[in-house]
């Protein structure tokens, strides 16, 4: 089966998902929920394992997939461990949907396949965790736009439909905190196994290039920001801002990257 039929496959496979929640209210005892959560994981899982194939793959489309995957399982689980987490699925599989028609789109222009590494074991452990930290920081950046849309709802005095069916401002805050703070663990062991990789591979330290100085800017944006937390009690919209930096940060760091390498210096 091509890529191409992959990803739309991958697409259909999120669109059951994307809808429910605004059909009815989900939660995590939810059967319904759980079924087609589970069945908007496997499309994009199914792409990205094909698409790898026992190699890191340097498109653009390739990336997006691996990023929606990672952050749906990551979802799913943050959603096992806390009851509230299911209430960002509207903003969340809206999103990853976007994310995956975007790459359905690029899938024809991306020509031949990007430049692709043969996995290791530093190289698997330094993607790992790489990918898990931009998923982590998708779900912090969804539940810091909760809390922005329930600000701005409550300061206006209008709630809406739509945001009865987001976390409160309260629910969203912790949200983001704790996912911040397993995003900063996760990104701090990703960068010492990538200067790790690195060391043995070539005995340098650090290459500065633009992934790993926007990647140091996330990692020390992220730690400022838990710092300002709970030292000021930093919270509201001025911190969903912060939070949404910090991940156009590692946007930039890896999909971005990608774009540019793969259509505007291709």
């Amino acid at each position: 089966m091509s890529t191409l039929a992959l990803s739309l496959s991958a697409l259909v496979s999120l669109l059951p998902a994307t809808v429910l929640p605004f059909a009815r209210r989900v939660s995590n005892g939810d059967g319904l929920f759980w079924l087609l959560l589970v069945a908007a994981i496997v499309g994009p899982a199914g792409y990205s394992v094909v698409a790898l194939a026992g190699s890191w793959e340097t498109s653009l489309p390739a990336a997006l997939w691996l990023a929606v995957a990672v952050s749906l399982a990551l979802f799913a689980l943050l959603v096992a461990l806390v009851r509230e987490a299911s209430r960002l699925a509207p903003l969340l599989l809206p999103y990853a949907l976007v994310l995956g028609v975007l790459g359905t789109g690029l899938e024809p222009l991306s020509g031949e396949p990007g430049l692709s590494t043969a996995f290791d074991a530093w190289l698997a452990v330094h993607i790992a965790f790489s990918v898990a930290t931009y998923g982590l920081c998708t779900l912090a950046a969804v539940a810091a736009t909760a809390a922005f849309i329930q600000e701005g709802a409550l300061k206006r005095r209008s709630p809406s439909s739509f945001t009865r069916m987001l976390p409160s401002v309260s629910d969203a805050e912790r949200l983001v905190l704790r996912i911040l703070l397993a995003a900063e663990i996760v990104l701090g062991v990703g960068i010492v196994t990538g200067i790790s990789k690195l060391y043995v591979s070539s005995g340098t330290l650090l290459i500065v290039d633009h992934k790993t100085l926007l990647s140091l800017l996330a990692f020390g944006f992220i730690g400022l920001l838990l710092v300002l937390h709970y030292r000021s009690g930093l919270r509201g919209r001025r911190a969903a801002r912060l939070v949404l930096v910090a991940y156009l940060l590692l946007t930039l760091a890896y999909p971005g990257v990608k774009f540019v390498t793969g259509f505007l210096v291709s």
